[in-house]
């Protein structure tokens, strides 16, 4: 359930509202109102958390193994590492680009040979100005006889000269084609070039050392850094907090949300220190976090609903049970191997063990996994599902477990249903698991309209409610007749004499009728007609997507059909390989590369289409936007 919160104001002294935001972080139950802080220190805290996270991260990239003794070192020695790991990041970039402007200079040279820049400033002081040029080969007969050369080497592409002037700083020759390209003098003699990247990489070498050997600083770094998030926690509040007044009469306040339960605790604290409490409901326009409190069973799907960011509103529903109860489903039907689920279980079921008797708490995720495995364990029984191997292949006593009517073992037969009196007419399995996904999205999606009807029965926008719930109803038949098979499902279809066809129709248009005039209500009928002949579109539209949501709930068959096919094929590929001794361990690992392969994508699979289906279809025939944010409050721990 969603934990009913109160919204309450503490006003205190400011001379004393750092004493107070201790205790109020110790009692750790109200969920503060986003503050701005400002001031000094509040940017101090910020920047030493960037370079404790910057550290963090650079260090991350160093492997270290499994059992590394890391150094525990104070807070004010973890910073001084921290700073010096990002000072030997700086420093290693510049000699990087030391190494790549010398490496790129002595390139350009490379063709020159060795050389000092300072034996053509000695010429130049004795007279003698040289310059150097580079020309195409084919293009050196174009210089004229007045201009002097020194030819340096030359190969068919290129030819390397000096050129010989007069004057010092004198002007390019008009006899030079403009092809010659002046070579820029270095700055330094390739021997000291060399050098420098000699230099260079030694400092790199020592440098990366002592990079590698700072990671055992990392958890004294990281510990740091987790305290200096509470550091800025508090004093983002601190420094952001309200006040008015001046001197010792000088007030600060607060505003947060605080769970009904827990409000008597903030209260008597309140008592105790002689703040000033203000509590109400919250109002429509509060934006109240969320606390979900459920047992132990449903949650199970916390993990997985942490892991996707999804919240209920404030004032949506907690569908956490539901959510539970058809993932669980969803999950048995699209990874769909009762092998697969037989690893999934035993494997869990080792780890839960482990933890216990660690005397560890057993991670709710292991708790979920444990849960989905069995499900898978349980359809591959229905299904005579068993590592893709055919059901010749198994145990009688398997098979047998099987249900018939969806078993792999009996794809061949046809199943006539009651109404039917031509015996050569029926369902194949296919057919009879796409008439198993329809149902569970009937299921799912009236529980979704049964949950709105009672949370508006007080309105009579709850009858907007139940024409939608109708709208499904009759859409469901018409699903099974357009998907399934017109034959059995007629719309013309009598049953005992009761038209089925018909009803389904006249529940359509009942349900159209009534969420027509009260889906929109609020207050008035009239503006509620109003409201959907604006959206007359939308409204046709809603018809069309009953229809969508309902058939979109077959690819639980189509992706768990899937999984099967590849799985068959994986055993296909390496079945003759089987009884070759030789090519027995190539065998073992194709089945163990293929099927684990094929695990991973059902695992995709479920995530992309076992999760979208609670909270995109069903979230949707609900009204639920997933629009909350989490219950954090302000505390020495993050619950």
């Amino acid at each position: 359930m969603i934990v009913p919160m109160k919204k309450v104001s503490l006003v205190i002294l400011d001379s004393e509202k750092n004493q107070a935001l201790k205790q109020l972080r110790s009692l750790g139950v109200v969920h503060l109102e986003d503050i701005e802080g400002k001031g000094e220190t509040l940017a101090a805290f910020k920047a030493t958390s960037e370079t404790l996270m910057n550290a963090t991260m650079m260090l991350a990239e160093v492997k270290v193994p499994k059992k590394f003794a890391y150094e525990e070192v104070s807070n004010e020695t973890a910073l001084e590492k921290a700073k010096r790991v990002l000072e030997i990041q700086d420093r290693k970039k510049e000699l990087f680009d030391v190494i790549t402007g010398s490496t790129s200079e002595l390139d350009r040279f490379a063709g020159w040979g060795t050389f000092d820049p300072k034996d053509f400033d000695y010429l130049k002081k004795e007279g003698i100005n040289l310059s150097l040029y580079e020309i195409p080969s084919d293009k050196m007969s174009l210089i004229t006889d007045d201009v002097k050369v020194v030819v340096v080497n030359q190969t068919k592409a290129v030819t390397r000269f000096l050129l010989v002037s007069e004057k010092a700083d004198s002007e390019r020759p008009e006899g030079l084609p403009p092809e010659a390209f002046n070579v820029v003098l270095p700055e330094k003699s390739t021997d000291e070039i060399m050098a420098d990247i000699k230099n260079a990489e030694k400092e790199l070498d020592d440098l990366q050392k002592e990079f590698n050997d700072s990671v055992k600083y990392v958890k004294s770094i990281k510990e740091y850094y987790a305290l200096i998030q509470k550091d800025i926690e508090f004093e983002n509040i601190c420094s952001g907090m309200e006040s008015e007044g001046c001197d010792e009469n000088k007030l600060s306040w607060v505003t947060g949300y605080v769970p009904v339960d827990s409000y008597d605790n903030l209260a008597a604290c309140a008592k105790e220190n002689a703040w000033a409490i203000a509590c109400d409901d919250p109002s429509e326009e509060d934006n109240v976090p969320t606390k979900l409190k459920n047992n132990k069973l449903v949650s199970l799907i916390y993990p997985l609903t942490d892991f996707l960011g999804t919240v209920p509103g404030y004032r949506e529903y907690d569908i956490s049970g539901w959510f539970l109860l058809f993932f669980t489903v969803f999950f048995g039907m699209i990874f769909g191997d009762g092998g697969y689920g037989l690893l999934v279980t035993v494997i869990s079921l080792i780890m839960i063990l482990k933890s216990m008797a660690g005397k560890k708490k057993v991670s709710p995720m292991l708790g979920l996994v444990f849960l989905v495995g069995l499900a898978t364990v349980g359809w591959g029984l229905v299904t005579c599902t068993w590592f893709g191997i055919p059901f010749e292949k198994l145990p009688a006593w398997l098979v047998n477990l099987s249900i018939p009517q969806i078993s792999n073992a009996y794809a061949d037969k046809i199943w006539t249903p009651f109404w039917i009196t031509d015996k050569s007419i029926g369902l194949t399995n296919a057919q009879n698991l796409q008439i198993f996904c329809f149902t569970l999205a009937l299921l799912q999606l009236s529980v979704a309209h049964v949950k709105a009807i009672g949370a508006n029965i007080k309105s009579p926008k709850f009858l907007g409610d139940l024409g939608a719930l109708l709208q499904l109803w009759g859409m469901f038949y018409v699903v099974l007749s357009m998907v399934v098979s017109s034959t059995i499902f007629p719309l013309g279809l009598v049953i005992e004499s009761i038209p089925v066809g018909q009803v389904a129709i006249c529940l359509i248009a009942v349900g159209f009728g009534l969420s027509f005039i009260f889906s929109n209500y609020a207050g008035s009928v009239i503006k509620s007609i109003l409201e959907s002949c604006k959206n007359i579109i939308s409204v046709l539209l809603g018809v069309v997507n009953v229809f969508s949501d309902i058939v979109s709930y077959i690819r639980l068959w189509a992706v768990g059909l899937a999984g099967a096919a590849i799985s068959s094929t994986v055993n296909s590929m390496a079945g003759p390989m089987l009884g070759h001794a030789i090519l027995f361990i190539a065998a073992v690992a194709l089945l163990g590369f293929g099927h684990g392969l094929n695990m991973i994508l059902n695992l995709l699979s479920v995530i992309v289409h076992g999760v979208r289906l609670n909270t995109l279809e069903f979230s949707t025939h609900l009204g639920m936007s997933w629009s909350g944010f989490k219950y954090e409050p302000f505390s020495e721990k993050a619950e």
